[in-house]
């Protein structure tokens, strides 16, 4: 008997394509519904006029006289994610009034709180600031720092948690959310380093799909593939 009519396969075939296509979607949606970013007061160092994330934390740091150093208080993934301080890394304006002293270094700091949308709840971040240390020649970019933004509070792994009392709490802890900026600030490429905070999926990565879910919707779709061939064969 010669069939007149693939309709009744084709009707199938689409749900079952329909259906497939609608669990991807399910476990893309998760996969970003996942993403999430730390609080924390990251390091910055500047590089001619701009801002590069720093690669040792500040405590190990022993800055040069001259140099500007950064801090911002965000949300972010990792340090690809991190936004930058708000301020011009510029030495001559943020020491202008601070002359050079025989024995001492200078050091230009930019202290950048950050947003209320970074802002843990209950809190309200403080203006962003300059501020130039005047320090021994050996003093460190955690010294010069608690010179003129006590006080400092840090973790036992030596992160820095606090600046000048802000946050009152709290100190990298994982928050939810999608990483999109909403400030304007330009994001660096550096890889992070050892004083941020540290994902926890194994990934590799701060957030997004991640390699399993991936490898889930492929088969899903491949699944659906042979059994549209299956059912072409059938006809």
């Amino acid at each position: 008997m010669t069939r007149t009519s693939s309709a009744p396969l084709r009707t199938p075939v689409a749900a079952l394509l329909a259906v497939l296509l609608a669990a991807s979607g399910v476990l893309l949606g998760a996969g970003g519904a996942q993403a999430a970013g730390y609080r924390y007061w990251s390091f910055w160092e500047a590089d001619g006029k701009s801002w590069a994330y720093a690669t040792q934390g500040p405590s190990l740091v022993r800055p040069d006289d001259g140099t500007v150093q950064g801090f911002r208080f965000a949300v972010s993934e990792d340090s690809a994610d991190a936004d930058r301080p708000r301020h011009a890394a510029d030495f001559g304006a943020i020491c202008a009034d601070t002359p050079a002293k025989g024995g001492a270094k200078r050091v230009a700091l930019v202290i950048d709180p950050g947003t209320a949308e970074d802002a843990p709840a209950g809190e309200k971040p403080p203006a962003l600031r300059t501020a130039c240390a005047q320090v021994a020649p050996d003093a460190s970019s955690a010294e010069a720092l608690a010179s003129v933004a006590k006080p400092l509070r840090y973790d036992s792994s030596a992160m820095i948690c606090a600046i000048s009392g802000y946050p009152k709490s709290g100190c990298g802890e994982q928050v939810s959310g999608d990483g999109n900026k909403k400030d304007g600030s330009e994001k660096p490429s550096a890889p992070a380093p050892s004083s941020a905070p540290a994902t926890d999926d194994g990934s590799g990565s701060g957030g997004g799909p991640s390699a399993g879910l991936l490898l889930g919707i492929g088969a899903i779709l491949l699944l659906g593939i042979a059994a549209v061939l299956q059912a072409r064969r059938r006809r």
